[in-house]
């Protein structure tokens, strides 16, 4: 039991990081939802980054607003990411490459991958977050505030 409680505190990445503690949470009763952008308010995380997110039984969504020059620290999660850029630009430092994802592009990572990431531009980005992200849900991503 003890080394259970031990592997839920710490999970090894790739690059043999330690990956975010408590980013994957409980799952969700499922239900039907229609849930307009402008009904959710936007969590300004710092003066450059806001986010807001809808979250389902299985998968997160979350509008991601960056203003230019706005860095995410680099960290790892246990939980897969697809970031689709709406309007703006991205830059990516992930798996040993500088990876520029601008507006209509998407770029995939997989669970336990280190990444940081800068704003270009202003930014709007959309990621999709499975498991949905618990550190988001219960305030406990300190390191975006």
């Amino acid at each position: 039991m003890k080394k259970m409680k031990n592997a839920k505190k710490k999970s090894k990445t790739a690059a043999g990081k330690v990956a975010l503690r408590g980013t994957v949470g409980k799952r969700r009763k499922p239900e039907l939802r229609h849930v307009p952008w402008s009904s959710v308010p936007v969590e300004a995380l710092n003066p450059l980054l806001g986010l807001h997110f809808v979250v389902g039984q299985n998968i997160m969504l979350a509008r991601v607003l960056l203003k230019k020059g706005s860095i995410v620290p680099e960290h790892s999660h246990p939980n897969e990411q697809i970031t689709f850029v709406a309007e703006g630009a991205l830059k990516f430092w992930i798996d040993g490459k500088e990876i520029v994802v601008n507006a209509g592009e998407v770029l995939t990572i997989p669970p336990n991958m280190p990444h940081k990431a800068e704003a270009l531009a202003d930014t709007v980005d959309f990621d999709v977050f499975d498991p949905p992200r618990a550190d988001w849900m219960n305030k406990t991503n300190s390191y975006l505030r």
